[in-house]
């Protein structure tokens, strides 16, 4: 369960962050948005390394699956951009991957 926690935490984290500098840069917010984003990219970093995995590349890997779901569930969200059956059907395929690449191992 903290797994799935951190999991959650550190995709808002990297997604709110890019969001925010896109928001910033592409729509002309103030630099503000920026500097909020770069403390969220940061938080990121931070909130991966607490995993108790002990494999780098696995954590980041199936992070990688639970972050293309929470892109799409943001954009659903906050862009209001529904995602089609496809979507749905690779998310679902990238969240079987995920726990794949976590599960105990002998």
């Amino acid at each position: 369960m903290k797994a799935a926690v951190l999991f959650v935490l550190a995709g808002l984290a990297e997604i709110g962050g890019g969001y925010l500098i896109w928001l910033w840069l592409r729509d002309g917010k103030s630099p503000l948005y920026g500097l909020f984003g770069a403390v969220l990219l940061i938080s990121y970093g931070i909130v991966a390394t607490m995993q108790s995995f002990s494999s780098f590349g696995r954590v980041y890997a199936a992070y990688g699956g639970i972050f293309i779901v929470l892109s799409f569930l943001w954009g659903w969200w906050v862009d209001r951009k529904n995602p089609d059956a496809y979507d749905w059907a690779g998310m679902i395929i990238c969240l079987i991957g995920a726990l794949v690449m976590l599960a105990p191992r002998k």
